[in-house]
């Protein structure tokens, strides 16, 4: 299912639906079988996600994201991202770069887009041990809270999808500074906090002030471009 139709269906759940009504287990249960194809231990694992994240061991939790997941009707959407981000980033790159990293690359979707460009050293991250991602493009095993990258390593480091996942918030948005020599670029959901969500969201950012102040970049730009936020800081 497209991104920017999922977040239509989100922005109706959240925003128009009584709270007591779109967070009662009992509500949401059809959506999940239908999300998780009815899978029941996948279903479980997905409802009960947000008590049990913060008790994970580091392997417990990549495997979660390596294994549970392809259960899930995500798992065949070629990309989180939706049009409007992907065009405002391919349009907003920093003028002097010459190398950009994908941080939660997945399946290497935004690098294979930015590689038609034909002007980037490309690379991409994720947790996947390997991960084929496109012609010329150099995949790194490694978690966003420990990135095997020496300081400023990349002059733009994208993001996407990602820091809703991450328990340790600060740590991560930290290592994504650190390894920025001049731009950041991360994506993530306009989206209120409920228990029970079709994701693995432990992080939420209804309103733009939380995500800025989080990543405490003076030099920024933060959009709300269909549904996502849409950040850029300057790190120079």
């Amino acid at each position: 299912m497209h991104r920017n139709v999922t977040n239509a269906i989100r922005q109706i759940m959240d925003e128009w639906l009584p709270p007591a009504l779109r967070d009662s287990k009992w509500f949401m249960y059809p959506f999940f079988y239908y999300w998780y194809r009815g899978d029941k231990a996948t279903m479980d694992a997905y409802m009960n996600f947000k008590a049990r994240v913060y008790t994970m061991s580091k392997t417990e939790y990549e495997d979660f994201y390596v294994n549970k997941r392809r259960n899930s009707r995500a798992a065949s959407r070629p990309t989180d991202l939706n049009d409007a981000c992907i065009q405002f980033m391919v349009a907003n790159f920093h003028p002097e770069a010459t190398s950009l990293i994908d941080i939660g690359c997945g399946n290497g979707f935004f690098l294979n887009k930015v590689a038609q460009l034909g002007k980037y050293e490309l690379h991409g991250c994720d947790v996947m041990e390997t991960k084929e991602l496109g012609a010329g493009i150099q995949y790194h095993q490694g978690n966003i809270e420990h990135l095997p990258f020496a300081d400023k390593s990349f002059d733009i480091v994208t993001c996407h999808h990602t820091i809703e996942h991450i328990p340790n918030l600060d740590r991560a948005i930290a290592e994504l500074k650190r390894v920025a020599r001049r731009q950041i670029m991360i994506v993530t959901p306009r989206q209120r906090y409920y228990y029970y969500t079709l994701d693995e969201h432990v992080n939420f950012f209804p309103e733009q002030g939380n995500l800025e102040f989080l990543i405490n970049i003076s030099d920024h730009q933060c959009l709300n471009l269909d549904g996502d936020w849409m950040y850029v800081g300057y790190v120079e």
